[in-house]
Protein backbone atom coordinates (compact mmCIF):
# COMPACT_ATOMS: atom_id res chain seq x y z
CA UNK A 1 0.00 0.00 0.00
CA UNK A 2 1.65 3.20 -1.06
CA UNK A 3 0.27 6.63 -0.25
CA UNK A 4 2.46 8.81 -2.92
CA UNK A 5 1.08 8.23 -5.83
CA UNK A 6 -1.23 5.21 -6.16
CA UNK A 7 -2.32 3.75 -8.60
CA UNK A 8 -5.74 3.10 -7.21
CA UNK A 9 -8.22 4.80 -5.24
CA UNK A 10 -10.17 2.52 -3.23
CA UNK A 11 -13.30 4.22 -2.11
CA UNK A 12 -15.20 2.63 0.70
CA UNK A 13 -18.46 4.18 2.32
CA UNK A 14 -19.39 3.38 5.77
CA UNK A 15 -22.54 3.71 7.42
CA UNK A 16 -23.38 1.47 10.54
CA UNK A 17 -21.23 -1.45 8.89
CA UNK A 18 -17.94 -1.02 11.41
CA UNK A 19 -16.67 -5.19 11.62
CA UNK A 20 -17.43 -5.35 7.61
CA UNK A 21 -15.51 -2.57 6.78
CA UNK A 22 -12.59 -3.86 8.46
CA UNK A 23 -12.91 -6.88 6.71
CA UNK A 24 -13.52 -5.64 3.82
CA UNK A 25 -10.05 -3.34 4.55
CA UNK A 26 -8.05 -6.09 5.80
CA UNK A 27 -8.95 -8.26 2.54
CA UNK A 28 -7.89 -5.01 0.60
CA UNK A 29 -4.57 -5.62 2.63
CA UNK A 30 -3.81 -9.22 2.47
CA UNK A 31 -4.67 -9.61 -0.94
CA UNK A 32 -3.28 -6.48 -3.16
CA UNK A 33 -0.20 -7.48 -4.36
CA UNK A 34 0.02 -6.17 -8.27
CA UNK A 35 -0.48 -2.59 -8.07
CA UNK A 36 -0.12 0.51 -5.72
CA UNK A 37 -3.19 1.74 -3.66
CA UNK A 38 -4.64 3.86 -1.56
CA UNK A 39 -8.00 3.15 0.77
CA UNK A 40 -10.09 5.54 1.78
CA UNK A 41 -13.16 4.76 3.61
CA UNK A 42 -15.92 7.87 4.15
CA UNK A 43 -18.07 7.73 7.43
CA UNK A 44 -21.81 8.65 6.49
CA UNK A 45 -22.52 9.75 9.90
CA UNK A 46 -22.51 6.16 11.46
CA UNK A 47 -23.86 5.99 15.36
CA UNK A 48 -22.82 2.27 15.79
CA UNK A 49 -19.42 3.04 17.31
CA UNK A 50 -16.53 5.06 17.22
CA UNK A 51 -14.96 5.55 13.68
CA UNK A 52 -12.10 6.63 14.21
CA UNK A 53 -10.97 3.63 15.73
CA UNK A 54 -10.47 2.80 11.99
CA UNK A 55 -7.78 4.84 12.03
CA UNK A 56 -6.42 3.08 14.64
CA UNK A 57 -6.46 -0.10 13.26
CA UNK A 58 -5.75 0.85 9.77
CA UNK A 59 -2.95 3.96 10.14
CA UNK A 60 -2.56 3.96 6.40
CA UNK A 61 -6.50 4.48 5.37
CA UNK A 62 -7.82 7.71 4.80
CA UNK A 63 -11.06 8.54 6.90
CA UNK A 64 -13.11 11.20 5.78
CA UNK A 65 -16.19 11.56 8.19
CA UNK A 66 -19.42 13.23 7.08
CA UNK A 67 -21.49 14.94 9.36
CA UNK A 68 -24.35 13.56 7.99
CA UNK A 69 -25.75 10.66 5.93
CA UNK A 70 -25.07 11.13 2.49
CA UNK A 71 -26.25 8.47 0.84
CA UNK A 72 -24.05 6.06 -1.25
CA UNK A 73 -23.26 7.94 -4.57
CA UNK A 74 -22.86 11.83 -2.88
CA UNK A 75 -20.55 9.54 -0.20
CA UNK A 76 -18.70 8.09 -2.92
CA UNK A 77 -18.14 11.26 -4.81
CA UNK A 78 -16.84 12.78 -1.44
CA UNK A 79 -14.18 10.15 -1.05
CA UNK A 80 -13.19 10.71 -4.87
CA UNK A 81 -12.53 14.30 -4.19
CA UNK A 82 -9.70 13.16 -1.61
CA UNK A 83 -8.40 10.57 -3.83
CA UNK A 84 -4.94 10.26 -5.86
CA UNK A 85 -4.75 7.37 -8.01
CA UNK A 86 -5.75 7.35 -11.82
CA UNK A 87 -8.35 4.49 -11.60
CA UNK A 88 -10.60 4.48 -8.74
CA UNK A 89 -12.63 1.42 -7.61
CA UNK A 90 -16.00 2.04 -5.80
CA UNK A 91 -16.02 -0.96 -3.27
CA UNK A 92 -19.12 -1.44 -0.95
CA UNK A 93 -18.24 -1.82 2.72
CA UNK A 94 -19.76 -5.66 2.87
CA UNK A 95 -17.40 -6.89 0.18
CA UNK A 96 -14.09 -9.40 0.69
CA UNK A 97 -11.77 -9.53 -2.02
CA UNK A 98 -10.61 -13.31 -2.29
CA UNK A 99 -7.85 -12.56 -4.73
CA UNK A 100 -5.69 -9.67 -6.19
CA UNK A 101 -9.04 -8.74 -7.61
CA UNK A 102 -8.36 -5.13 -7.67
CA UNK A 103 -4.51 -5.26 -9.93
CA UNK A 104 -6.57 -8.07 -11.97
CA UNK A 105 -9.11 -5.46 -13.20
CA UNK A 106 -6.89 -2.67 -13.24
CA UNK A 107 -4.86 -4.68 -16.47
CA UNK A 108 -7.97 -5.39 -17.54
CA UNK A 109 -8.72 -1.80 -17.86
CA UNK A 110 -5.15 -1.06 -19.39
CA UNK A 111 -6.04 -3.12 -21.90
CA UNK A 112 -9.45 -2.48 -23.18
CA UNK A 113 -9.48 1.50 -23.76
CA UNK A 114 -13.07 1.21 -24.88
CA UNK A 115 -14.22 -0.06 -21.30
CA UNK A 116 -15.28 2.28 -19.05
CA UNK A 117 -16.07 0.08 -15.95
CA UNK A 118 -14.76 -3.19 -15.09
CA UNK A 119 -16.68 -5.75 -12.65
CA UNK A 120 -15.64 -8.97 -10.56
CA UNK A 121 -17.42 -11.71 -9.96
CA UNK A 122 -19.70 -11.64 -6.83
CA UNK A 123 -20.70 -14.20 -4.74
CA UNK A 124 -22.84 -14.85 -1.25
CA UNK A 125 -20.65 -16.69 1.50
CA UNK A 126 -21.64 -19.93 0.58
CA UNK A 127 -20.17 -19.52 -2.82
CA UNK A 128 -23.27 -18.59 -5.07
CA UNK A 129 -23.08 -16.57 -7.85
CA UNK A 130 -24.64 -13.58 -7.72
CA UNK A 131 -26.11 -11.58 -10.73
CA UNK A 132 -24.42 -8.17 -11.07
CA UNK A 133 -24.52 -7.87 -14.99
CA UNK A 134 -27.32 -6.47 -16.25
CA UNK A 135 -29.08 -5.29 -19.22
CA UNK A 136 -30.93 -1.78 -19.45
CA UNK A 137 -34.87 -2.02 -19.54
CA UNK A 138 -35.53 -2.15 -23.48
CA UNK A 139 -38.66 -3.40 -25.53
CA UNK A 140 -36.03 -6.09 -27.44
CA UNK A 141 -35.15 -7.93 -24.11
CA UNK A 142 -38.81 -7.47 -22.51
CA UNK A 143 -39.82 -9.14 -25.51
CA UNK A 144 -37.36 -11.82 -25.46
CA UNK A 145 -38.03 -12.69 -21.93
CA UNK A 146 -41.95 -12.71 -22.47
CA UNK A 147 -41.90 -15.15 -25.35
CA UNK A 148 -38.93 -17.05 -24.30
CA UNK A 149 -37.24 -16.77 -27.66
CA UNK A 150 -33.65 -17.16 -25.92
CA UNK A 151 -34.81 -21.60 -25.87
CA UNK A 152 -35.00 -21.14 -29.60
CA UNK A 153 -31.46 -19.68 -29.64
CA UNK A 154 -27.96 -21.57 -29.04
CA UNK A 155 -27.33 -21.64 -25.20
CA UNK A 156 -24.10 -19.39 -25.41
CA UNK A 157 -26.16 -16.41 -28.09
CA UNK A 158 -28.73 -16.42 -25.62
CA UNK A 159 -26.66 -16.14 -22.71
CA UNK A 160 -24.97 -13.56 -24.11
CA UNK A 161 -28.25 -11.51 -25.02
CA UNK A 162 -29.93 -12.02 -22.06
CA UNK A 163 -27.20 -12.47 -19.73
CA UNK A 164 -28.69 -13.20 -15.39
CA UNK A 165 -29.68 -16.67 -15.00
CA UNK A 166 -28.86 -17.64 -18.47
CA UNK A 167 -25.32 -15.94 -18.41
CA UNK A 168 -22.97 -18.85 -16.38
CA UNK A 169 -20.24 -16.09 -15.46
CA UNK A 170 -17.39 -17.84 -16.77
CA UNK A 171 -16.17 -15.42 -19.39
CA UNK A 172 -15.53 -11.72 -20.12
CA UNK A 173 -18.88 -10.04 -21.23
CA UNK A 174 -19.88 -6.13 -22.03
CA UNK A 175 -23.42 -5.78 -20.28
CA UNK A 176 -25.37 -2.44 -20.26
CA UNK A 177 -24.42 -2.06 -16.51
CA UNK A 178 -22.80 -3.70 -13.22
CA UNK A 179 -23.66 -3.00 -10.01
CA UNK A 180 -21.88 -0.30 -8.24
CA UNK A 181 -20.25 -3.23 -5.33
CA UNK A 182 -16.88 -3.88 -7.42
CA UNK A 183 -17.11 -0.34 -9.56
CA UNK A 184 -13.61 0.30 -11.58
CA UNK A 185 -13.40 2.85 -13.38
CA UNK A 186 -10.40 6.06 -15.06
CA UNK A 187 -10.64 8.29 -13.15
CA UNK A 188 -10.18 11.30 -16.12
CA UNK A 189 -13.71 9.68 -17.43
CA UNK A 190 -15.75 11.64 -14.83
CA UNK A 191 -14.17 15.21 -16.83
CA UNK A 192 -16.74 14.95 -19.76
CA UNK A 193 -19.78 13.77 -16.67
CA UNK A 194 -21.96 16.59 -15.80
CA UNK A 195 -20.43 18.47 -12.74
CA UNK A 196 -16.99 16.16 -13.48
CA UNK A 197 -18.57 13.68 -11.32
CA UNK A 198 -20.60 10.69 -10.78
CA UNK A 199 -24.20 11.94 -10.55
CA UNK A 200 -25.91 11.57 -7.08
CA UNK A 201 -29.31 12.39 -8.11
CA UNK A 202 -29.93 9.02 -6.07
CA UNK A 203 -29.38 9.00 -2.36
CA UNK A 204 -28.65 5.24 -3.01
CA UNK A 205 -30.17 2.26 -5.46
CA UNK A 206 -29.91 2.65 -9.16
CA UNK A 207 -26.92 4.90 -9.11
CA UNK A 208 -24.86 2.53 -10.77
CA UNK A 209 -26.95 1.67 -13.29
CA UNK A 210 -27.34 5.57 -14.23
CA UNK A 211 -23.27 6.08 -13.95
CA UNK A 212 -23.00 2.96 -16.69
CA UNK A 213 -25.56 4.87 -18.90
CA UNK A 214 -23.74 7.83 -18.71
CA UNK A 215 -20.29 5.90 -19.34
CA UNK A 216 -22.08 4.24 -22.16
CA UNK A 217 -23.15 7.48 -23.60
CA UNK A 218 -19.69 8.76 -23.90
CA UNK A 219 -19.08 5.70 -25.95
CA UNK A 220 -17.50 3.49 -23.60
CA UNK A 221 -18.48 -0.07 -22.98
CA UNK A 222 -18.61 -2.10 -19.79
CA UNK A 223 -17.15 -5.15 -18.77
CA UNK A 224 -17.19 -7.82 -16.62
CA UNK A 225 -14.06 -9.67 -15.48
CA UNK A 226 -14.52 -13.31 -14.26
CA UNK A 227 -11.44 -13.93 -12.78
CA UNK A 228 -11.51 -11.23 -10.26
CA UNK A 229 -13.42 -12.78 -7.21
CA UNK A 230 -15.19 -10.86 -4.42
CA UNK A 231 -17.05 -12.27 -1.35
CA UNK A 232 -20.78 -10.20 -0.94
CA UNK A 233 -22.53 -10.27 2.12
CA UNK A 234 -25.27 -8.67 0.06
CA UNK A 235 -28.13 -6.60 1.73
CA UNK A 236 -25.60 -5.98 5.10
CA UNK A 237 -25.18 -2.12 3.98
CA UNK A 238 -28.17 -1.25 2.95
CA UNK A 239 -31.95 -0.84 4.49
CA UNK A 240 -35.20 -1.42 3.38
CA UNK A 241 -35.18 -0.52 -0.70
CA UNK A 242 -37.92 -1.40 -2.43
CA UNK A 243 -40.01 1.68 -2.11
CA UNK A 244 -36.40 3.43 -2.90
CA UNK A 245 -35.54 1.41 -6.02
CA UNK A 246 -38.99 1.68 -7.64
CA UNK A 247 -38.84 5.73 -7.64
CA UNK A 248 -35.21 5.61 -8.51
CA UNK A 249 -36.25 3.40 -11.26
CA UNK A 250 -39.28 5.40 -12.53
CA UNK A 251 -36.55 8.55 -12.67
CA UNK A 252 -34.00 6.67 -14.40
CA UNK A 253 -37.17 5.72 -16.76
CA UNK A 254 -38.30 9.35 -17.41
CA UNK A 255 -34.96 10.90 -18.03
CA UNK A 256 -33.10 8.09 -20.58
CA UNK A 257 -36.57 6.74 -22.17
CA UNK A 258 -39.06 8.39 -24.32
CA UNK A 259 -42.81 8.60 -23.08
CA UNK A 260 -43.71 5.30 -25.62
CA UNK A 261 -40.58 3.35 -24.50
CA UNK A 262 -42.06 3.61 -21.13
CA UNK A 263 -45.61 3.07 -21.70
CA UNK A 264 -44.77 -0.31 -23.78
CA UNK A 265 -42.06 -1.58 -21.19
CA UNK A 266 -44.74 -1.03 -18.83
CA UNK A 267 -47.11 -2.64 -20.59
CA UNK A 268 -44.72 -5.78 -21.22
CA UNK A 269 -43.91 -5.99 -17.12
CA UNK A 270 -47.19 -6.17 -16.25
CA UNK A 271 -47.34 -9.09 -19.30
CA UNK A 272 -44.75 -10.51 -17.84
CA UNK A 273 -45.64 -10.82 -13.99
CA UNK A 274 -49.04 -11.83 -15.30
CA UNK A 275 -47.47 -14.87 -16.87
CA UNK A 276 -45.39 -16.07 -13.82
Amino acid sequence: MTAIDPQVSVIIVNYNTFELTCKCIQSILERTTGCSYEIIVVDNASVERDIKKISILFPAVTLIESDVNLGFAKGNNLGILHAKGEFILLLNSDAELQNDAISICLNFLRREKQVAVVSATLKFPDGITQHNCQRFPSIKYKLFELFRLQKILPRAKSGKILLGFFFNYSEVVYPDWVWGTFFMFRRKLLDPLPGGKLADDFFMYVEDMQWCMEFRKLGYTIAFQPTALVTHYMGKSGGPKSKLIDQNMNQFMERYYSSSERFIIRCLDRLLTYKR
